[in-house]
């Protein structure tokens, strides 16, 4: 993502190794990496221009690397933390992790919402990620609204509402204006859901599936190739579902070892799904049809979701996350054995 390389080459500051060589040979040798490595010329073209073999040129281009004549530096923008992201991919197997620096205060780290710079690189990622005539799944949660907000670039998609919203009074203002939003950008068709994602029973969660535009909506559920999805842990303000009940329905799912909530779903700390009468209820994907979704980028962050994103991310469900450097360390250096690779999408409850 946005990586920049920038290759330096010089004879006057080579190391001491360097020296060694004679000085045509430095300035040969600065000239062929010169080429090779700012200009872009292959091998072949670089042997015809100095009437040497190609197998000379790579000869002298390993050595100029060897002694110190040749500096390669790998940038990335320095919000994302590239070691970081590469070791949390590692460990869960992910198909991408992208690690954002967290707030500078650890208390913010550990208490605030998600860091705002989350959005932004996540809408970044999916540039990358979408490709024309692809379809795209949004579900309901506070990263992804900043996440399409802070959308520039789309290919041509079809975009659709994955969830119903935490609050209907408020759609114009959240998921439903985030599908839109992404919609307004690629160019593409918009599929919101207009419905609460909670409902009081069963009986009325499947009268409003059958509505027309709702039903619309769920027939696209299986076309979705890219989705985003946010995280909550199972505590007051940081999982929508959560808000959304009676105190005595929090405790009866607090006691079946609820740790993580993500579009309506419940998961314990190994990833297993629990409480799942209470899909029954909601307006949202089926967790069948998540874990068919080719790619499933979740969007958390912030120490108080730490061990949240641990049990989503063990559901099988989620390909690639965008998280920040807090998460990724309590990820990185969790204890225990390491949980199976993301990727296999493997169900903890077929086990």
């Amino acid at each position: 993502m946005n990586r920049s390389e920038e290759i330096a080459v010089s004879a006057m500051s080579a190391g001491r190794s360097a020296l060694r060589m004679g000085p045509a040979e430095l300035v040969q040798a600065a000239a062929m990496a010169r080429r090779f490595y700012l200009e872009g010329k292959s091998k072949i073209q670089i042997a015809e221009e100095f009437g040497v073999s190609r197998f000379k040129v790579a000869r002298v281009l390993e050595t100029a690397l060897e002694r110190d004549l040749v500096r390669i530096e790998i940038r990335v923008p320095s919000e994302l933390d590239a070691e970081r992201s590469d070791a949390l991919r590692a460990r869960y197997g992910l198909r991408h992790a992208v690690v954002v620096e967290s707030p500078e205060s650890s208390e913010a780290a550990e208490d605030g919402p998600d860091p705002e710079n989350l959005g932004e690189v996540a809408a970044d990622l999916l540039g990358e990620l979408v490709t024309e005539g692809d379809v795209l799944g949004l579900a309901w949660g506070r990263s992804t609204i900043h996440m399409a907000a802070a959308l520039d670039r789309l290919p041509p998609c079809t975009v659709v509402q994955l969830t119903g919203v935490y609050d209907a009074g408020t759609a114009e203002r959240g998921s439903v204006e985030a599908v839109r939003r992404a919609a307004q950008v690629s160019g593409g068709e918009a599929h919101p859901i207009y419905a609460p994602m909670l409902l009081p029973d069963p009986a009325t969660a499947a009268a409003l599936r059958n509505q027309t535009g709702i039903a619309r909506a769920f027939e696209y559920f299986d076309k979705v190739t890219v989705a985003a999805v946010s995280i909550g842990s199972w505590e007051p303000g940081i999982s929508t579902v959560h808000d959304m009940l009676s105190d005595e329905e929090r405790a009866h799912y607090a006691s079946l070892g609820v740790a993580a909530e993500m579009s309506a779903h419940l998961f314990d700390s190994e990833g297993r799904r629990v409480g799942r009468d209470l899909g029954e209820r909601c307006i949202t994907v089926e967790a069948d049809r998540l874990r068919r979704i080719p790619e499933v980028v979740a969007i958390a962050g912030g120490l108080r979701k730490a061990a949240a994103i641990d049990a989503v991310l063990r559901s099988g469900l989620v390909t690639s996350l965008v998280t920040d450097t807090a998460v990724a360390d309590h990820l990185i250096s969790a204890a225990g054995e390491r949980p199976r690779p993301a990727l296999d999408r493997a169900d903890p409850d077929g086990e």
